[in-house]
């Protein structure tokens, strides 16, 4: 697989960003393009204007880390595209290798002990997923909260198709547009990671042929490491809820990630969670349906 045409996105893309005020240079008159002149890079990474095109152009095999590191320093990379970065490098390094599948089993189930461990943690969602975003395990307020992703029992649950081709996505993220962003962010670390990983790559072009939105997105090349932070959600039964969330890597299961959420103490959104839990273990034990507890809190 040759990735050359990634890598010269990814470049183009990092280099159109950027403004002269950025990175401390003078703005020189009018431009005709977005972004900073080649020959700025070049200078910034103390290369020549012929190498720098040569890499932007998508040929890194071979391209040391010295090189890489003053590449993403002039480009001003953050964590997260230095990873992505070095990645594709690696990849150039290898490219007669050929698609296969990767990453988690289609059939994955989590171990009985990581199942009891997420079941174990009773006063805050917890889920696991993959790079492909897709939603692999919760305890019962992780599967109460993404309700929704579980309504088509044909499909596994999945973050990228529910926000890009599920009308209901606009409303339990009150961001939509910010959480497309991060969704496609992902994914595209995710590719980075596992460029062979054909189960990836036919989500992208099934996403790229159902949703403008997205392909608009996927054009942005923009990545990003998943660790923490606060998100926002507006749940069916329970209404708005603001959640932190911390991200951890499983040691035993490479590219799946553990998230937990959480509320701040005495919070209406703990409120929120301690009425959602009510609702879960209702709705676990038959007493109550999604449709009903809708028209009760409506």
């Amino acid at each position: 697989m040759d990735n050359r045409a990634e890598v010269s996105e990814f470049l183009t893309t990092r280099r159109a960003r950027l403004r002269p005020a950025d990175v401390g240079l003078p703005n020189a008159g009018r431009r005709r393009v977005p972004g900073l002149r080649r020959s700025e890079v070049a200078a910034l990474a103390g290369m020549s204007v012929e190498y720098y095109a040569k890499l932007e152009r998508g040929a890194l095999s071979g391209v040391s880390a010295g090189v890489l590191d003053a590449l993403a320093n002039a480009l001003r990379l953050d964590e997260a595209e230095r990873a992505h970065l070095l990645r594709l490098a690696h990849e150039a390094d290898g490219s007669n290798r050929v698609l296969r599948r990767t990453g988690s089993p289609p059939q994955w189930r989590p171990r009985p002990s990581l199942q009891r461990a997420l079941d174990a943690i009773t006063d805050a969602p917890a889920i696991v997923g993959n790079d492909r975003s897709d939603l692999l395990a919760t305890n019962l307020l992780g599967r109460a909260m993404y309700a929704d992703l579980f309504l088509d029992p044909a499909r596994p649950p999945n973050f990228a198709r529910y926000t890009f081709l599920d009308s209901g996505a606009r409303r339990f993220y009150p961001d939509w547009d910010w959480a497309a962003d991060i969704t496609v962010a992902n994914l595209r670390t995710g590719l980075g990671k596992s460029p062979r990983d054909l189960a990836l790559r036919e989500l992208v072009d099934e996403l790229s042929n159902r949703s403008p939105e997205f392909v608009r997105r996927w054009g942005a090349h923009d990545v990003r490491t998943h660790g923490s932070g606060t998100k926002h959600f507006h749940h069916h039964v329970v209404g708005d809820l603001e959640l932190a969330y911390e991200s951890f890597d499983l040691r035993t299961d490479p590219g799946l990630t553990l998230t937990i959420y959480s509320a701040e103490t005495r919070s209406s959104t703990e409120q929120a969670l301690s009425l959602l839990a009510s609702w879960a273990a209702s709705e676990l034990t038959g007493e109550l349906r999604p449709e009903s507890a809708a028209n009760e809190h409506s």
